[in-house]
């Protein structure tokens, strides 16, 4: 079976196209595309340039989500997580990345900062109504489905 979707891409960098790291995995890892390495300060934000142009089919998102591992270890994260790379963008994609943790961490040209998964999603069309159809949760808001 075969369940690959062709993504158009331009690679402006000097490095592999983004690629699964298992057969199994969901997201594609994304590399830093600098001219030198870049420190990233304990709390400080940065737009890290990836030097890649994607054209997602209509239907499609890409989202942007954080490597574990980074995170994990050093406390960089992707910062609006996941991002959402809509069908009509067209521009470079860039990585928000955030230090977390209380030391520097330094990016450097190659390393791979992030992981992109693409998904299909439905578009919304609003149905006004007077009422809601009943469920066991109701109106439960945060935390309200138990801790266990």
């Amino acid at each position: 079976m075969n369940n690959e979707l062709a993504v158009k891409v331009i690679n402006t960098s000097h490095h592999p196209l983004p690629a699964y790291q298992t057969p199994a995995a969901a997201g594609l890892d994304l590399r830093a595309f600098l001219a030198e390495p870049l420190e990233l300060k304990p709390l400080q934000r940065v737009l890290i340039p990836t030097g890649l142009f994607l054209e997602i089919p209509l239907g499609f998102e890409a989202q942007v989500r954080p490597r574990s591992g980074l995170a994990y270890k050093h406390g960089v994260t992707v910062l609006n997580s996941p991002g959402t790379i809509d069908a009509d963008y067209r521009g470079e994609l860039k990585i928000l990345l955030v230090n977390l943790s209380a030391d520097p961490f330094v990016i450097n040209d190659g390393e791979r900062i992030a992981q992109l998964v693409v998904a299909r999603h439905e578009a919304v069309r609003w149905e006004g109504t007077e009422a809601l159809s009943d469920s066991s949760r109701g109106q439960g808001g945060f935390g309200s489905s138990g801790t266990r």
